[in-house]
């Protein structure tokens, strides 16, 4: 019988002993949920075109220089770290679906401070604040869309994250074209706004309920989440076995990884695949691309450019034009590639696993480490890139780059879980066996 009902629960035909379970209102959710990382993806994006408007404006006390423009750009890497910290406080404090609301905040009240800015010292902290939302909605959406779906479409629903982060760059980009940097701001505050409306009718996870004894809300949300001819008494019991089960020695279940980016192939295969296949494919393309981009750079740049120019820009300008030319493919072709096998795997893997590895209790701060992690490290390399260029050479910087590709390759062989078609609850016990 348990075995027929895990069936059930992973979504294969209806029967009488197993009902079908609806995915309308998880998709509803799920899209509720998302509307953080397409918030997200417009303050990522939002720099772009407002920083060369930023540099030409009048008012003198808001123009930015290119050390302001730096800053400007990178600070919210900064904010986004604390949110990471912040974020994974609130979510085992208050709720994962109140966290998602909460964080509707920093992002609106980010944007007003920008727009009402009457000195960079605002801007910079207008960004820090949607960074601080940031922060909170990179690690709270994924463990959300984790907790409620079920395994059939969970690697699907949660690879969407990064779909909206880009969707949300690319919105970012367009509507720049045609609107000043003060209206810009106007609209990329209302997805959080959309956001808060929407999550207010959406459950709470189940998982987090019964972690809080609150056993009636938890099949309620189940019920929402399932439709009404799905087990829920089943699943309900699966997931109070998880969180009874749970002792001090799964605390030390830590495992780190990298964020960003996403495609929608990523979306469509990850279930099929597999989470590792993608993580090997994605990392030896990346370890590939960036190996190719700093040949480019040896074979074309000066030695005199490489060795005392920090500017990559400018150091591409002055390279030789016969040898440019003969071979400006393959920077074209590397760029191609590591864009495409970071959307394949290292963009929306990470978020995934993580949000499916930890257990129950230590999923807050643990999810909270990782996020903090990556961003001060997308901080420093964003800040710091041109120092890298001047000490190890252009080439030698995106050889680095491909050196540490090839280590994300091993580090995936020896410790991140397959947790393809597998429930939370299974992935707890695989770590209780080992």
């Amino acid at each position: 019988m348990a075995a027929e009902e895990s069936r059930c629960l992973l979504g294969y035909p209806a029967s009488d002993s197993c009902p079908r379970v609806q995915n309308k209102k998880l998709y509803l959710a799920t899209f509720a949920a998302v509307l953080g990382p397409l918030s997200f993806g417009f303050v990522l994006g939002y720099s772009s075109p407002v920083i060369p408007e930023l540099r030409k404006i009048n008012d003198p006390k808001l123009r930015l220089d290119s050390n302001q423009a730096s800053w400007f750009g990178s600070v919210v890497t900064l904010g986004a770290a604390a949110g990471g910290i912040l974020g994974g406080y609130l979510v085992d404090k208050v709720g994962r679906k109140l966290s998602l609301m909460l964080c509707s905040i920093p992002y609106v009240f980010g944007y007003i401070v920008i727009i009402s800015a009457q000195n960079v010292w605002m801007l910079y902290f207008g960004r820090m604040l949607t960074g601080l939302a940031s922060g909170i909605t990179s690690l709270v959406v994924p463990m959300y869309i984790s907790e409620v779906s079920h395994p059939k479409v969970r690697g699907m629903l949660g690879s969407c994250v990064q779909l909206m982060v880009v969707t949300g760059i690319l919105g970012a980009y367009v509507a720049g074209i045609t609107l000043k940097w003060h209206w810009l701001a106007v609209l990329c505050a209302f997805p959080s706004c959309i956001m808060l409306l929407f999550m207010s009718f959406m459950p709470e996870t189940p998982r987090f309920l019964l972690n809080r004894n609150k056993r009636s809300e938890a099949i309620a949300s189940l019920r929402f989440l399932r439709g009404p001819h799905a087990d829920h008494e089943w699943e309900c019991r699966q997931m109070e076995a998880s969180v009874q089960e749970e002792d001090s020695r799964m605390a030390s279940v830590v495992v780190g990884s990298i964020q960003v980016c996403f495609t929608a192939v990523a979306a469509l295969i990850i279930d099929k695949t597999g989470r590792k296949v993608l993580l090997y494919i994605s990392g030896i393309i990346m370890a590939l691309s960036t190996a190719l981009f700093g040949l480019y750079f040896k074979m074309v740049l000066p030695s005199r450019n490489n060795s005392s120019n920090p500017d990559v820009w400018f150091t591409l300008n002055s390279a030789s034009p016969g040898t440019e030319s003969s071979i400006s493919w393959l920077a074209v072709v590397s760029l191609g590639l590591f864009v495409a096998g970071f959307a394949l795997g290292w963009g929306p893997v990470p978020w995934l696993v993580i949000s499916e590895i930890f257990p129950l209790k230590a999923r807050g701060i643990s999810s909270g480490v990782c996020v903090l992690t990556n961003w001060v490290m997308a901080f420093l390399v964003t800040k710091e890139f041109n120092d890298f260029i001047g000490f190890l050479t252009s080439y030698g910087t995106f050889w680095l780059f491909s050196a540490f590709c090839c280590l994300n390759v091993t580090f995936t062989a020896f410790y991140i879980p397959e947790t393809k078609g597998q429930t939370l609850e299974q992935i707890e016990a695989y770590y209780r066996r080992s």
